[in-house]
């Protein structure tokens, strides 16, 4: 199934124990798909399927409970395998994902929680103004995250800051 929208109706008919959903669907990211999925349907266990892997993406798949992370050039045998591992309750992820992300640890986010949630805000086009009332602060001490982001990243400018993190593996948003 290539869309979002009609995953979450597909499954409530077939109500299946396991579900693959492709990381790259047409009209929305997979891993929110497989977190509507999730919300909708909690015994349906899902494994995530990736044609690559960036940055984050597995952190990404485990916090929202997926089951499973597995490239799409997985065999046949291993995919089947892999289902029916997931389907008796066990976590399968591909060997080369878990070590190429435990690789990209090594550049851990040298930005706090806080400023996190900050560039999180800002990723979501939320204005100074916004992002203070969104995470009770007050203007200035947003103005003064958003300063410190850009010095410890060594970005110019907001956006970019968001690209660096979000290619880093160190933000991401609902949209992806």
């Amino acid at each position: 199934m290539e869309c979002g929208a009609k995953l979450v109706p597909a499954a409530r008919r077939g109500l299946p124990h396991v579900a693959l959903i492709d990381i790259d669907l047409t009209d929305m990211d997979g891993f929110k798909a497989a977190d509507l999925l999730h919300d909708q349907l909690p015994g349906c266990a899902v494994i995530i399927m990736a044609g690559h892997c960036k940055p984050g993406d597995l952190r990404r798949a485990v916090a929202i409970g997926a089951a499973g992370f597995l490239l799409k050039d997985t065999s046949p045998a291993d995919l089947v395998d892999a289902i029916r591992r997931v389907a008796r309750g066990e976590r399968v992820i591909d060997a080369d994902l878990a070590f190429a992300e435990l690789g990209e640890s090594r550049a851990a986010s040298p930005l706090t929680p806080r400023e996190i949630e900050v560039l999180k805000a800002a990723a979501e086009g939320c204005t100074v103004g916004e992002i203070a009332q969104r995470l009770y602060l007050a203007s200035g001490t947003v103005s003064n995250y958003l300063s410190r982001i850009l010095t410890k990243i060594d970005a110019r400018t907001r956006v970019e800051a968001v690209s660096i993190a979000k290619e880093r593996g160190w933000l991401w948003t609902d949209n992806g």
